[in-house]
């Protein structure tokens, strides 16, 4: 199979289900979005960070190409001729969810209390993480103006809303785990 197509040289792509649509489609931002994130978080755990950081990263990329297959099938075709789901894969559950909120809570667990915001920074590791926690929240934000427009699973939602949290509290715990300087910001006077 060739890498390209030449299908979308006039700036079309397909969707699962096979209609067309153009690039620039709120369904395919949303999913696209989801592909960025997905190669942020690979750069994440690229890094010389604990092992178990890795293989949670390792279920949330998996994870993330579900959430980019669902965003990618409209409602409309979800559901084949034959009456079976299109996408023969699992789909995004609450227990996905509830492994994110227990890695966040263990973390948090060994963390100072935040008392302010904190700029991010202080270590390249840490940076991305607060990139990825950006990206995932356009992700959430282009998924949540999708489903205003066309019904989205909304555990998709739930998912991203809750993975840039935990991105967020990686940043703080890989900010302690490596020493790095975690600067508080706190607005200068008028």
């Amino acid at each position: 199979m060739k890498v390209y197509t030449k299908t979308g040289d006039k700036g079309t792509t397909a969707l699962f289900g096979g209609d067309r649509v153009p690039k620039h489609h709120i369904r395919i931002e949303s999913y696209g979005t989801v592909d960025e994130l997905n190669s942020y978080i690979g750069l994440i755990r690229d890094q010389e960070i604990n092992y178990h950081y890795k293989e949670v990263l390792i279920r949330i990329q998996d994870r993330l190409f579900t959430v980019g297959a669902i965003l990618a099938t409209p409602p409309e075709k979800e559901i084949l001729k034959n009456g079976k789901p299109r996408l023969n894969i699992p789909k995004i559950t609450e227990t996905d969810i509830e492994l994110l909120e227990n890695e966040i809570d263990d973390m948090e667990s060994a963390l100072p209390p935040m008392t302010h915001f904190v700029l991010p920074g202080g270590h390249t590791t840490v940076s991305y993480c607060h990139i990825a926690r950006c990206v995932c929240r356009r992700a959430e934000r282009l998924s949540v103006h999708l489903n205003e427009q066309e019904p989205t699973d909304e555990l998709v939602i739930k998912y991203l809303n809750r993975l840039s949290d935990y991105l967020f509290v990686l940043a703080r715990k890989l900010s302690y785990d490596l020493k790095a300087d975690e600067v508080k910001w706190i607005p200068e006077k008028q």
